[in-house]
């Protein structure tokens, strides 16, 4: 009979988190269990569906002739995604994201304490340095994006029975290193293999 290897411990649910955004060029917290500090900025509450980690890849395959299958693949594209639908849209933070304005334009004014700002019809880049944290009991994920941008918002719904937010997603760009992601995270150990 052949035995199934299995651990709990190994595996995760999105049963905690939280996202941060700051200026380009921000460094990354040094563990998903230290909480971020300025010129962090938390994005607050994230909706009940979590976070979810996006893979949009593209491949190209070669298969030589006289044979069906390829006997090459080479990814042509590979992009990475972060989804996240942000509840508290009256936070500066959030507003400044889903806007592509910067937050000292965010300002009440000082008198009747309204702001006030227009969407122009020609943004320009709006990169910046992303955190997003996954907690699950002893397990801590930390997503680290240092070039990210919103490609994506959704419909901003205003109804009695729904929470409206702000459903973004950031697309995340290689850094001066080429890299995309930088992963932190406090797993348990994987057991070694021992064959029974």
């Amino acid at each position: 009979m052949v035995n199934i290897t299995r651990a709990a411990d190994l595996t995760v649910i999105g049963a905690n988190g939280g996202g941060w955004v700051a200026t380009l060029g921000t460094s990354a917290p040094d563990s998903p269990l230290t909480q971020p500090v300025s010129p962090w900025e938390p994005l607050g509450a994230i909706s009940d569906d979590g976070l979810v980690y996006g893979f949009d890849e593209d491949s190209q395959e070669f298969t030589p002739w006289g044979l069906t299958s390829p006997f090459r693949t080479q990814i042509t594209k590979s992009v990475r995604t972060f989804k996240v639908t942000l509840w508290e849209t009256s936070r500066t933070s959030v507003q400044s994201i889903m806007y592509r304005i910067p937050a000292g334009d965010l300002a009440p004014d000082g008198v009747s304490g309204i702001t006030s700002f227009a969407e122009t019809a020609s943004p320009t880049p709006d990169r910046r340095a992303w955190w997003f944290v996954v907690l699950d009991g002893e397990t801590a994920k930390g997503f680290y994006v240092p070039q990210g941008e919103v490609s994506d918002r959704s419909d901003v719904t205003f109804k009695q029975d729904e929470m409206s937010g702000y459903e973004i997603t950031v697309t995340s760009y290689p850094d001066e290193a080429g890299n995309t992601v930088y992963h932190t995270d406090k797993v348990p150990a994987t057991p070694v293999y021992s064959g029974s």
